[in-house]
């Protein structure tokens, strides 16, 4: 008897010290890299302000993209995959270097300067996520924990950038492995992501939010609105993976060289923005969502994001694909209420929340997302959005090492990556 009293109190001493651990070790992630993404958030505000009070800028995109590569070479981090390397550093035990970190935040702030299309969040979860796995290695954690290390800073990161700790703290855990969760990451993700937002919060930097004003009762008629604008927005979030994913395979067969590959794409960017009239679709473009929650967009302004997105990440910028998921179906979605007399703001809101869950193939991210963006007035309406987006989406995804554990239409283990 007092045997086994005696394992059950190692036991629990075992799990209090375990739980002890990760509280400290969160802490410490959250206050670092909720610090490095608060840098980054600034540097961020400052190119892009200096890119639009100078538009002749964007003629030096090709020079970037150069430089860029250059970066990258002189590291000998050349074969970097970005957010995949990531990914597959948590499944796959692939080795993620510290230098990523400096190599990531230095090249975004350049693709932002010079005009290329990406985002930012993208560029936060590598930023996170090799910060993470250097505090893993520094306090010799074994594999599975500097795993659980690289979502912790993976949640921090995004939580200091996009100012949603909720859904940041759930996101890591959801996009390694679709269909499972690593719940023992849970605490760690949690309390860094809410840290790193407090951090972000002191140092005035403003969560994006959008307040859907007019949310109608939920009814049949617009529930079946609803569902029609989330397959489509399905449609569009495969269409999005496709484009991003053949425009790179189009770069490397057409232009073997990195340097040349890289300054082709400026140009093509260059061309774009001329062709177009405006440098609308350079950068992130969040006021253009702002355009949109009001019921302004261009009927073609979804695809040319797309297009223009493709043609710089493709041809080896750096940057996230986020923020531009969230343009696409922002303007998507206000084209769809223009169509139908539906609301414009609801609309917008819908198409960014189920063209994020399809490219992302997280819809738990999704949902906490878009509450933390628009509020929870939609409840319905986003849950409905996000459930068909993901069923519909297929297994096409953002990050090639994305695995997909379960069926989206079965109870089967299929352990398969996106395409």
């Amino acid at each position: 008897m007092k045997e086994l009293i005696r394992e059950k109190l190692q036991h629990i001493s075992g799990q209090a010290l375990t739980s002890l651990k990760w509280v400290v070790f969160s802490i410490l992630a959250g206050c670092v890299i909720g610090s490095a993404g608060t840098l980054f958030y600034f540097a961020m505000s400052i190119v892009t302000l200096m890119r639009t009070r100078n538009p002749w800028l964007l003629f030096l995109l090709p020079v970037g993209g150069l430089m860029i590569v250059g970066c990258y070479q002189l590291l000998r981090n050349e074969k970097d995959s970005g957010t995949n390397l990531v990914l597959s550093a948590i499944h796959s035990g692939d080795e993620l270097p510290l230098r990523m970190a400096p190599l990531i935040f230095i090249s975004t702030l350049i693709t932002h300067l010079f005009g290329g299309s990406a985002g930012r969040e993208g560029a936060a979860l590598q930023l996170g996520g090799s910060i993470g796995n250097g505090l893993g290695k520094l306090f010799r954690f074994d594999e599975k924990d500097k795993n659980i290390m690289i979502m912790c800073g993976m949640s921090a990161a995004f939580s200091a950038l996009f100012g949603t700790p909720m859904a940041a703290a759930v996101f890591s855990m959801e996009v390694v492995s679709v269909g499972i969760m690593h719940y023992a990451a849970l605490v760690p993700c949690v309390v860094a992501s809410l840290i790193a937002h407090r951090i972000a919060l002191s140092f005035d930097v403003a969560p994006e939010v959008f307040p859907v004003r007019s949310v109608p009762p939920l009814t049949a008629g617009s529930a079946a609105w609803v569902c029609a604008l989330a397959v489509l927005c399905a449609l569009l979030s495969i269409c999005f993976c496709i484009m991003l994913h053949q425009a790179e395979h189009l770069y490397r067969r057409l232009i073997h060289n990195p340097y040349l590959r890289a300054f082709a794409g400026g140009c093509v960017v260059i061309v774009l923005t001329l062709a177009v009239g405006d440098q609308t679709y350079n950068g992130a473009g969040m006021p253009v969502i702002e355009e949109c929650m009001k019921g302004i967009v261009r009927p073609e302004a979804f695809f040319l994001k797309m297009l223009f997105t493709a043609a710089t990440l493709g041809a080896g910028f750096k940057g996230g694909e986020i923020v531009p998921s969230f343009f696409t179906g922002a303007a998507f979605g206000c084209l769809f209420a223009g169509l139908t007399g539906f609301p414009a703001g609801l609309c917008t809101a819908i198409g960014m929340t189920s063209v994020f869950c399809g490219v992302t193939n997280c819809p738990v991210s999704a949902l906490l997302i878009s509450f933390e963006l628009f509020g929870y007035d939609g409840m319905p309406y986003f849950l409905l959005s996000v459930a068909f987006s993901y069923m519909l989406s297929g297994y096409y995804g953002l990050y090639h090492s994305q695995k997909i554990i379960y069926s989206k239409y079965k109870t089967n283990y299929i352990n398969r990556k996106t395409q």
